[in-house]
């Protein structure tokens, strides 16, 4: 069987602890391989690697570091099945669904490419009597990510891509669920110039997690997964004085309104809600139709369209819609919230927990369920499900429809579909949710704008890629500059002003 190890200082190495976890097929339920889960000293070895890397590194011009991005970029395009593959066979999406993941990635990749505009600073001639100002973004130092199993590819390049090009050198500990596209991202980058060390993965679970986050050397952590998480990781993180940006869970509202074009929205609900098994951060989960008679269209659209959602293994291609779960441990969750809804009253139009599928009995397949008549008091509501379930909450004004998404804990994502231009701007205007889409299911924004959610998806005052990025990793020097030419001789006591 497989042994999946760590990637330091530019190679492969076997860990050391003898602690393993297992890496599933999730089609199969075959258990297809064992990482390492790392020590402290395997994690100290892999920032002193960096530590060492960084500073010359940091020396290398923006042009000569975006150089590298320009050959990482080409290098994802030639490896692109490659990665699809590796990715679908551990996570379980489907090809292109897979392919999305790493493109998703690429794209944060060529926006880095503009590192040389990125990080220039500002200058002020003349600020006083012969003095002038500017400002410097300087990278710093060592910093890491820590990534979720549901983007192996995309979000690692988040972190790492934007960080390495402000100079900085990047620890990175990807989910031990699906670990092998993180290592082979590494190695492209290895072979598109980047120096030895300056990114190392580091296999482990809550250990690893937490010696990242006490490690003095680490100057800053990026993290994505569930909010318990995410509150944990940021409170740990700044409280040893690190910088933080930490995103996590959703519960994604989308209005539908009377005037909205109702196959048009069932699609779009229907690709959003159900495309990776649910096991998305900008999953649409709740749907809110305004009025009865809107919500009964709406469901009676739904129904059919995901009674014929095609559930399979990835090897199927074109063939199928959306795979399993990741672990088994996720499918009996998931089961368990739908029984859970059950119990609580609401309306199981479909039901897909009984799914199975011949040849692949022991994969983590779950049919899509459709609950309607669901209200913001019961647990389905409340609850995160990541999984492929979808909850019907009716409203009968648009006021009550915006108040659901605004009173939610949650504040990652929301969308709305209509015609009207008013309704819409007054949406975007109002709703206290960080990513918002109008008649655009999944408002996850462009590599040069910024991603991030409100409430309790995110902690941090920065969001990830685009210039928040940039921002992120580089603190700011400014420079006061005054030369001898006319500088009077002697002290002066007071605090210095504008003469």
């Amino acid at each position: 069987m497989q042994t999946i190890g760590h990637f330091i200082g530019g190679k492969h190495v076997e860990g050391t602890s003898g602690r393993f976890a297992d890496v599933f097929n999730p089609a199969t339920g075959e258990v297809q391989a064992k990482v390492a889960l790392a020590t402290d000293a395997e994690l100290d070895t892999a920032v002193a690697n960096a530590a060492a890397a960084q500073p010359a590194w940091a020396a290398t011009n923006p042009q000569r570091r975006a150089r590298v991005m320009m050959k990482f970029v080409e290098l994802l395009n030639r490896d692109m099945d490659k990665l699809a593959e590796a990715l679908s066979r551990e996570h379980g999406k489907t090809l292109p669904d897979a392919k999305g993941d790493v493109i998703r990635g690429l794209e944060v990749a060529e926006f880095c490419i503009g590192a040389p505009h990125l990080l220039k600073g500002d200058y002020t001639e003349g600020a006083g009597p012969g003095i002038d100002m500017y400002s410097m973004r300087q990278p710093l130092g060592v910093v890491a990510g820590i990534t979720p199993f549901n983007f192996p590819a995309m979000i690692p390049m988040w972190k790492f891509c934007p960080a390495i090009a402000c100079g900085n050198a990047f620890i990175l500990k990807p989910s031990e669920r699906d670990p092998s596209v993180p290592i082979m991202l590494a190695e492209l980058m290895i072979e598109a110039g980047l120096p030895a060390g300056l990114l190392n993965v580091v296999n482990g679970d809550k250990g690893a997690v937490d010696a990242i986050l006490d490690h003095e050397v680490i100057q800053a952590v990026g993290f994505v997964g569930s909010t318990p998480i995410a509150q944990y990781v940021y409170s740990r993180a700044t409280a040893n004085g690190k910088r933080a940006q930490c995103f996590g869970g959703a519960k994604n509202h989308m209005i539908i309104m009377p005037d909205a074009d109702m196959d048009q929205a069932a699609d779009a609900l229907i690709g959003a809600g159900y495309g990776a098994a649910g096991e998305r951060c900008m999953a649409v989960s709740v749907a809110v139709p305004v009025g009865d008679a809107t919500a009964d269209a709406l469901v009676a659209k739904l129904a059919p369209k995901i009674e014929a959602l095609k559930v399979g293994p990835y090897t199927a291609g074109d063939d199928v819609d959306f795979g399993p779960l990741v672990t088994k441990e996720a499918l009996t969750r998931v089961k368990g919230l739908v029984d859970q809804g059950v119990k609580e009253g609401a309306d199981l139009v479909v039901d897909g927990r009984g799914f199975s599928m011949q040849g692949y009995e022991d994969g983590f397949f779950m049919g899509g369920c459709l609950f309607d008549k669901v209200t913001k008091d019961m647990d389905i509501y409340k609850t995160e499900i990541f999984g492929p379930v979808l909850s019907v909450v009716r409203a009968q004004t648009y006021e009550e429809a915006l108040g659901l998404a605004m009173d939610h804990e949650y504040g990652n994502g929301t969308a709305i579909y209509t015609r009207d231009g008013d309704t819409a701007r007054d949406f975007a205007a109002r709703v206290n949710i960080g990513m918002v889409g109008i008649n655009v299911p999944i408002p996850v924004p462009l590599a040069y704008h910024t991603f991030g959610g409100w409430k309790k998806s995110g902690f941090g005052d920065l969001n990830q890629h685009g210039p928040d990025g940039f921002k992120f990793y580089t603190r700011t020097k400014t420079v006061t500059a005054r030369w001898p030419s006319g500088i009077k001789e002697g002290a002066e006591f007071s605090i210095p002003t504008m003469k």
